[in-house]
């Protein structure tokens, strides 16, 4: 009886060792089997991809994980769609990926495209406004952007446009740019204003920026643009004319090229845009002008020039007297004949 009853719990104690040996073992089978398959993703995930060449890929807003994997499938980036989303999900970034037009570089690996989309580093695209168009070709120039979307639906008046280069990605809209220059446009001003000179002969802001656009159209040479505005301040302190050719051109095309010479009768014409007839400033501005020559008005050079004529270098000789006005129109005029002369 007694050795059979110790028979019995030897048997028991080596079935619970066998037991034991067996969940080991398939403990480390499913270990080695969990660390097998972690391995293989991760060498999935970081080896190089399929493309071999830079790739663009445009990823909308608000697109899903699941539906950017497979947009990279289909553009030849990755291989496997799921094992992108299970990537994603494992490191918790699913939010932090931005849309926006990515160039994928070659061989990009899953880890490499998903860094990529999270530092939102996407490709950037420019449009550049010059100083000094109107208000309506720079509306065309973003009316024919193709990069941009969205009809325009704002309508800035002339000179509420801060002409300059703006960096945006594929997918902004026209407005958007549109509204980036006005919005520019007045915070430059209004930050500029208060350290402007004294007794200044315009008392407002509107006023700046049209005596502003005269300035641009008339020179474009930047080391000009304080002695320009130095003339047209000291003539509207004078209570002299403007005499200024692109307010006639302005009113006779609205800022449009107007392919030849300025007529005596148009010189003479009553429009609202002829200084060489109106006193003081034209109703509104003839172009947009530049951060350059908006701080040349509100700072004009400290001078008495009241003229200025053109030099032949693509610049302008300026004069405090009448008298010597005249002889720089006639070295001017010089120039002119010799220049018909040898291209006759």
């Amino acid at each position: 009886m007694n050795s059979t009853s110790k028979l019995s719990r030897g048997q028991r104690g080596g079935a619970v060792k066998s037991f034991f040996i067996f969940a080991v073992v398939v403990g480390l089978i499913a270990s080695l089997a969990i660390a097998g398959g972690a391995y293989f993703g991760y060498r999935e995930v970081t080896k190089p991809g399929p493309s071999d060449e830079d790739t663009l890929v445009l990823l909308p807003s608000g697109i899903a994980v699941s539906t950017i994997a497979k947009q990279l499938a289909d553009d030849g980036v990755i291989e496997h769609p799921k094992l992108f989303v299970a990537a994603v999900r494992i490191r918790g970034v699913q939010s932090a990926l931005k849309a926006g037009e990515y160039r994928i570089p070659e061989g990009a690996s899953v880890m490499d495209v998903i860094d990529l989309l999270i530092e939102g580093k996407s490709i950037l695209h420019f449009f550049t406004a010059a100083e000094g168009l109107t208000t309506a070709q720079i509306i065309r120039l973003v009316e024919g952007n193709e990069t941009l979307t969205g009809e325009i639906t704002l309508s800035p008046a002339e000179g509420e446009l801060l002409p300059e280069t703006f960096a945006f990605t594929r997918g902004e809209t026209r407005d958007a740019i549109i509204k980036r220059m006005m919005d520019d446009q007045a915070a430059l001003i209004e930050a500029l204003w208060p350290d402007r000179a004294m007794e200044l002969p315009f008392a407002t802001q509107a006023e700046a920026i049209t005596l502003a656009s005269i300035v641009e159209k008339e020179t474009g040479l930047p080391e000009e643009r304080a002695q320009i505005a130095s003339v047209f301040v000291n003539r509207l302190k004078r209570g002299m004319r403007l005499e200024s050719d692109p307010t006639i051109i302005y009113g006779l095309t609205g800022g449009e090229p107007l392919g030849r010479g300025i007529r005596l009768s148009e010189l003479r014409g009553e429009t609202p845009y002829n200084t060489y007839v109106i006193n003081g400033l034209p109703p509104t501005p003839i172009a947009n002008p530049g951060k350059a020559s908006i701080e040349a008005v509100l700072n004009p050079a400290d001078t008495d020039y009241i003229f200025f004529v053109a030099d032949g270098t693509g610049g302008h000789a300026f004069a405090s007297t009448l008298q010597e006005h005249n002889r720089n129109v006639a070295a001017w005029r010089k120039i002119e004949r010799e220049r018909a002369q040898r291209d006759g």
